[in-house]
């Protein structure tokens, strides 16, 4: 949740109901199309909802965690946050940010008990999918049904794994774009220009 008291209260209400939490599914986003011209406002909205949602659950996870000893965060960033989005700067941008902080969070409480994983889907048959109209042509080739992401999750929570990446292609994408970040660039301008040609 974007706001912070709402998210303390959904945390608290949840451990009063169950007892102490021990993962916690950090996956609030939203999406849509944009790019530099995009009003200020919409980057902020989606900052809020695609970041600091998570920002805001570990803050008010993390003490007790770490005086437990134990505790799991699970954040839902995207491919987007290893690779990019084409036609979305805010979605690519903030899930960027979702992925660092995930990686943060691991570094700084990985000593100390806290488990981190960062799941990165490229597309999920969901109605956030059905949604993005303009992306389904680059997408739907890709997308997997969302009982086939809930088991690489399952599976990547059991090995403890800190990127889980239901879709093998993103794992290739990304080990290209760090072996050659000029060659990956021109590649998905070459994707844009097919895809979305201007």
């Amino acid at each position: 949740m974007a706001d912070p008291g709402s998210n303390d209260r959904l945390i608290d209400h949840t451990e009063e109901m169950f007892g102490p939490i021990d993962l916690f599914c950090a996956n609030a986003g939203i999406g849509f199309a944009g790019d530099e011209q995009t009003p200020p406002e919409l980057w902020d909205k989606m900052w809020h909802v695609n970041l600091m949602a998570h920002v805001h659950a570990a803050r008010k996870l993390i003490p007790g965690w770490v005086a437990r000893g134990e505790g799991y965060f699970l954040s839902t960033a995207s491919a987007a946050g290893l690779l990019t989005n084409l036609k979305a700067a805010e979605y690519s941008v903030t899930k960027h940010a979702a992925v660092a902080f995930a990686e943060w969070l691991s570094v700084t409480y990985g000593d100390r008990g806290v488990k981190v994983s960062c799941l990165c889907p490229m597309g999920v048959k969901t109605p956030f999918l059905d949604a993005a109209t303009e992306f389904h042509e680059l997408l739907d080739p890709y997308a997997l049904e969302p009982d086939e992401v809930a088991d690489v999750v399952v599976a990547g929570l059991a090995d403890e794994s800190f990127l889980i990446l239901p879709h093998p292609d993103v794992e290739r994408f990304f080990q290209n774009k760090a072996n050659d970040y000029d060659r990956w660039i021109e590649g998905m301008r070459k994707l844009q220009r097919s895809v979305f040609p201007a």
